[in-house]
């Protein structure tokens, strides 16, 4: 991924975004593989380094993940299309105008540690339940042989995801001036469509 300078993330603004996040793509690759496997999941992120995770035991990304334990986690949000006649500097004209995309991804890259056995299984799944139902109204996850979980648990393999790199890149207009955020920013608000609400939002804090 190109990150040029003014969309670069600092780490806190990374951390905060991807705090506020819990779904992406966690992508494994394996030896001798033509391409990558790329699998959709719901996600729970500490805000420091450790991801959970958890995916059903058919899922064919786990032989990628257990020849080669490391894995890519993209996340990607906030995105919208910019018009070519409104990608322009101030005083050219709009007919010649070239569009553009914004828009706010983090792509981590992590050791994978997976996670089978069936008390450490159910402790992971009840960090990841925990973080998408705060009420609570949900017993916790247990690994008891009284528990109704405990016939379940053999469905589901669990992912301690432990981040080792990050590349996050936040394209919002950063390389044009503050009349031409505003402008944009106004067509933003004007179309009103689908996340250029999010979309405006980041434009105009990072401005």
């Amino acid at each position: 991924m190109l990150i040029h300078p003014w969309d670069a993330a600092e780490d806190t603004e990374w951390r905060e975004w991807l705090s506020g996040h819990d779904f992406g793509q966690l992508i494994a690759g394996g030896a001798g593989r033509d391409l990558p496997m790329v699998t959709p999941a719901h996600f729970a992120y500490d805000g420091d380094r450790t991801i959970v995770t958890h995916l059903a035991r058919p899922n064919p990304i786990w032989p990628l993940l257990e020849e080669h334990p490391r894995a890519l986690l993209t996340v990607v949000d906030d995105y919208t299309y910019i018009r070519a006649d409104w990608n322009t500097a101030d005083g050219a004209d709009p007919a010649f105008g070239v569009p553009t995309s914004y828009y706010a991804t983090v792509q981590l890259e992590g050791d994978v540690r997976l996670v089978d056995d069936p008390a450490a299984k159910a402790a992971l799944l009840d960090k990841q339940l925990r973080h998408f139902e705060t009420d609570g109204a949900r017993a916790s996850v247990s690994a008891a042989s009284e528990s109704p979980d405990r016939r379940l648990l053999p469905g589901i393999r669990g992912i301690e995801f432990t981040i080792t790199g990050v590349r996050a890149k936040f394209k919002f207009g950063g390389n044009r001036t503050a009349e031409d955020r505003e402008r944009i920013g106004g067509r933003l608000a004007e179309r009103d469509g689908r996340l250029d609400a999010e979309a405006l939002t980041q434009l105009r804090r990072r401005g």
